[in-house]
């Protein structure tokens, strides 16, 4: 069985994890370009996708990547208090490019390996953070794969030279 070409950023990555000893299960499927896309995914991989989102200030000189449950509802004003920014909006495609090498839709926290700068800061929701794997994007919204998270938020992080802030982004209210 012929495989499908791979995009050189989705090989890094896997070049990356396999360098770091980070094992990982990926599935193929097709462009996955909102949480509902990626139920399917779920299931495949028995792992709840995560939400990324790329996110900057008023003055587009800070940079965000924000991962939080899919199935929460993002609001800016409950992520800009904790931060103490006056306002936040989704990043300019130009800045994911430059910053994290990957395109609209594919937004993951696999792209940090891209940001030699370090321009971008992780935030985490506290929730991610209860499940033992996260499933992400390897820098295409093509695949998707399911990794442990102490690798992800220890291994992978210390390699690309990043930490990451805890946020507490509430849920819906009943």
């Amino acid at each position: 069985m012929e495989e499908t070409p791979r995009q050189d950023r989705e090989v890094r990555t896997y070049r990356l994890l396999d360098q770091l000893n980070i094992p990982y299960t990926r599935i193929d499927h097709a462009p996955a370009m909102t949480m509902e896309d990626c139920l399917a995914v779920d299931q495949a991989l028995d792992v709840k996708m995560c939400k990324n989102l790329f996110l900057c200030n008023r003055q587009q000189t800070v940079f965000y990547l924000l991962m939080m449950p899919g199935d929460k509802k993002f609001r800016t004003k409950d992520l800009s208090s904790q931060l103490g920014c006056a306002r936040l909006s989704f990043a300019d495609e130009r800045f994911l490019l430059e910053y994290l090498d990957i395109h609209p839709g594919s937004v993951s926290i696999m792209g940090l390996m891209n940001d030699k700068t370090h321009a971008v800061q992780l935030l985490v929701d506290r929730e991610l953070l209860k499940d033992a794997f996260i499933g992400c994007h390897p820098c295409v919204n093509t695949s998707s794969m399911r990794i442990a998270r102490e690798d992800l938020f220890g291994k992978f992080l210390e390699a690309v030279g990043h930490d990451y802030r805890i946020v507490d982004l509430p849920g819906d209210e009943p």
